[in-house]
């Protein structure tokens, strides 16, 4: 069977939908490639190999921060929103690195952080220099609680608890009053009530627009809308501090403010631009607003249901993952924007540990494993993402003292933890080993020689002691290799429409090893199998024919029908009479 490609022909204008087809790539650039020997991942090093994500197949680069940044929280902390980093090379690289994917038909998505500054920002500097200046309520700012002395414990204005452990409140000593950071206390939250701060965001984001950049991941964007009078949050299991998350996820403005951005920036541009909003805590029900293209707000968002699967209400309490669950909750996703919107599907980014030590096995299956949970995501409904080095099956970092980290909330929390709780510290890095973020930060493992390829200097993050088995040049090598599956993959969606457009059926819902599900579009059908576990698998899916359809791709040589060999995928297509 011939396999008719989709793909609009050079120099006819894409579809609105064309990333229906497409495939994004994360670059995390402190740990992608060194082209100076600081040790720390630049631009050049990414134009450097811009060949490779080619070779890769990918449609999108998705960078994470290089904006001028104090590196507080590595980048995510901006003080000017249009210039670059020094650290990772001038505006003139992003100029020679836009053209540069431009020029292999690859786009360039920039990562976007306006819920909060760098407390070095200009506008926030002018913001706390008093209390009557005109930049001042372009961040949150309120006295201490009533009865308290500011700059006291419990004085702070609310108990809402920073996402980087402690209140979310920092006192500032010139004008006697409290900040907001919902995040670090270098990271102020902008106001959005305030329409100076959304104008001046829209110029900047225009500015990137018209410099050639092709879209934005939209950092935390659905906590942008806050309840204006910021009530206290409840506090379980006795914390004196609370999420607060109800008077700030997905506030009553959000969807006003991102169809004022969607008027202001995106509309009417001749290449419309790829707009991704990360969205923690969102539900369906609003993901499918928030996406609709009626609703002119966003292409699709990244939500976070499916990696707390595998945690006890905390991510510091892991816990194994039940299949079921997975199942379900990816299941809901994909009937929920069946409809409306779209799916965004990944495993892995630079906030989360490596997907083959998570959910697969490290071990004597990482490869097979690794191919499995990519075709499992894959060929899903939805635009998948890669974040680097998964294409290699690259796996968590062993860790050995706090030392080696370098992550702010693992930091934080190791912290508080052994110095505020009392607990034992053996224990507590024990506990943050497999969730911890700097798991996924470690640098890219390009090949076996020296600090794996990434640097000729000091790395500032260790390389992965693994980097002599588990390199991108023995991979791209060998034609078996978690590198050349996931070109395979990649190719699959640009070819096939089912994989594209089609529609998702769930099989085997109580099955707490296998993985299945149907894929149809038009006359063409898809059976997708993975098993999930280290033993082979019996499966009966009610139809015996599926076994004399045409395997599309598999991880094991030879396929042995719809029984699984040990994590085993296997991809079957057929068409309809």
């Amino acid at each position: 069977m011939s396999l008719q490609s989709t793909q609009p022909e050079a120099g006819h204008t894409q579809q609105r939908d064309w990333f229906h087809r497409a495939v994004v790539y994360q670059v995390y650039p402190r740990s992608f490639a060194d082209s100076n020997g600081d040790g720390i991942g630049d631009l050049p090093g990414i134009i450097g190999r811009l060949d490779y994500l080619k070779h890769l197949g990918v449609d999108v680069v998705w960078l994470s921060p290089v904006y001028r940044s104090p590196q507080d929280d590595n980048g995510y902390d901006i003080s000017d929103y249009c210039d670059i980093d020094p650290i990772f090379g001038t505006l003139e690289d992003l100029d020679t690195l836009i053209t540069g994917l431009h020029a292999r038909g690859m786009k360039l998505v920039m990562d976007l952080v306006v819920n909060h500054t760098s407390d070095e920002h200009p506008w926030f500097t002018e913001s706390r220099s008093s209390k009557d200046n005109p930049k001042r309520d372009w961040y949150w700012w309120r006295p201490a609680r009533p009865g308290f002395e500011p700059g006291t414990p419990g004085a702070e204005p609310t108990n809402w608890e920073s996402h980087f452990s402690g209140p979310a409140w920092a006192y500032d000593q010139t004008t006697g009053e409290y900040y907001l950071h919902l995040f670090s206390k270098k990271q102020p939250d902008l106001n959005w009530e305030n329409p100076d701060v959304r104008s001046a965001v829209y110029a900047m984001m225009n500015w990137w627009l018209d410099r050639g950049v092709d879209g934005f991941r939209m950092d935390v964007i659905n906590f942008i809308s806050k309840d204006p009078a910021l009530p206290d949050a409840p506090t379980p299991d006795g914390r004196p501090y609370g999420r607060g998350g109800d008077s700030y996820i997905c506030g009553p403005r959000i969807h006003e403010f991102l169809q004022e951005m969607h008027r202001e920036v995106f509309a009417n541009r001749d290449q419309a631009p790829l707009t991704v909003g990360e969205m923690p805590g969102v539900t369906i029900d609003e993901a499918a607003l928030f996406t609709d293209p009626a609703r002119a707000e966003l292409d699709m968002v990244f939500q976070f249901e499916h990696v707390t699967l595998d945690r006890d209400g905390s991510k510091w309490r892991p816990k194994k993952l039940r299949l079921t669950d997975l199942k379900t909750s990816l299941g809901r996703w994909q009937a929920g924007l069946a409809e409306r919107g779209w799916n965004s599907l990944y495993w892995s980014n630079h906030d989360q540990p490596r997907i083959v030590s998570r959910f697969g096995d490290d071990g004597p299956y990482r490869e097979t494993s690794a191919k499995m949970l990519a075709g499992i995501l894959h060929l899903h409904r939805g635009t998948p993402y890669i974040y680097q080095g998964e294409e290699l099956g690259m796996t968590n970092m062993p860790f050995a003292t706090i030392a080696e980290h370098r992550d702010i909330e693992a930091l934080n929390h190791y912290r508080e933890a052994t110095l505020e709780l009392g607990l034992d510290p053996v224990e507590v890095l024990a506990s943050m080993a497999s969730m911890n973020r700097d798991n996924g930060r470690t640098p890219v493992q390009w090949n076996a020689g020296p600090n794996a390829g990434f640097t000729t200097g000091t790395p500032w993050m260790s390389v992965n002691h693994n980097a002599l088995e588990i390199n991108a040049e023995e991979q791209i090598a060998r034609d078996d290799s978690v590198f050349n599956f996931y070109r395979r993959l990649i190719g699959l969606r640009h070819e096939l429409p089912v994989i594209a457009h089609g529609d998702f059926t769930k099989l085997l819902p109580e099955n707490e090893c296998v993985y299945a599900f149907i894929r149809r579009h038009g006359d063409q059908e898809l059976l997708v199998l993975g098993n999930f576990t280290p033993h082979p698998q019996p499966v009966d899916i009610g139809d015996p024919s599926w076994a004399q359809a045409q395997r599309i791709i598999g991880n094991y040589p030879h396929s042995r029908g719809l029984d699984l060999a040990p994590w085993e995928l296997t991809a079957l297509l057929r068409t309809r009479a």
